[in-house]
């Protein structure tokens, strides 16, 4: 069962998902206004960590996770920040924008689904908390709203691809990579290939 916590954190990161997207969409937001977001988020977390701010400080006591709220305050959106500066600046426009919606529905509604309905352990790595029930509603809510962006093919098996990643937990010198990373750029890299044998 899903706490109300967690089920706040997954609509908080669909709708810092969709506000980023768009205004990347709509050239408002820029590569240099993405890093210069997450310089920010870094400073402030580093700095939350120690001394109270206003309305922050208050917001990540209601919705932060209490191991991250004493390690690592804001964490997801400063790697969700990092895995969209990273796919914009790898892939095309419309990619980019694909690979962002698959992060942003694919990964909420994974992780929703999974702990309300979920009970059949995932065929992709048995051991993970996360279960198949989920991994197959994020991948058909990833890819139905990446397909505003790019062909059906591509969109559901970029979607495809990128739930499997986060459920086979990639690793990185020990430390498993953060989904806000792999997401994306899993699903964009699938994405690039599908469209390259397609095309060719």
């Amino acid at each position: 069962m899903l706490s109300r916590r967690e089920l706040s954190r997954k609509c908080i990161h669909v709708a810092v998902g969709v506000t980023a997207s768009a205004l990347f969409y709509f050239d408002v937001l820029s590569p240099l206004g993405v890093f210069f977001l997450i310089i920010a988020g870094v400073l402030l977390s580093f700095i939350v960590k120690r001394i109270r701010i206003p309305l922050i400080s208050t917001f990540l006591d209601l919705f932060e996770r209490d191991d991250l709220r004493k390690t690592f305050p804001g964490k997801g959106t400063i790697f969700f920040f990092i895995g969209m500066l990273l796919v914009i600046k790898l892939f095309p426009k419309d990619i980019a924008l694909a690979s962002l919606m698959i992060l942003t529905f694919g990964d909420s509604v994974s992780h929703i689904i999974g702990a309300e309905f979920g009970s059949i352990k995932n065929i992709f790595n048995g051991k993970s908390k996360k279960l198949l029930e989920g991994t197959l509603a994020g991948t058909l809510a990833g890819c139905a709203a990446a397909v505003l962006f790019v062909p059906f093919p591509e969109a559901f098996l970029g979607s495809l691809g990128a739930m499997i990643a986060e459920v086979v937990q990639i690793d990185f010198n020990e430390r498993t990579l953060d989904d806000n990373v792999v997401v994306p750029l899993v699903a964009g890299a699938v994405m690039v290939l599908l469209g390259k044998v397609m095309g060719g």
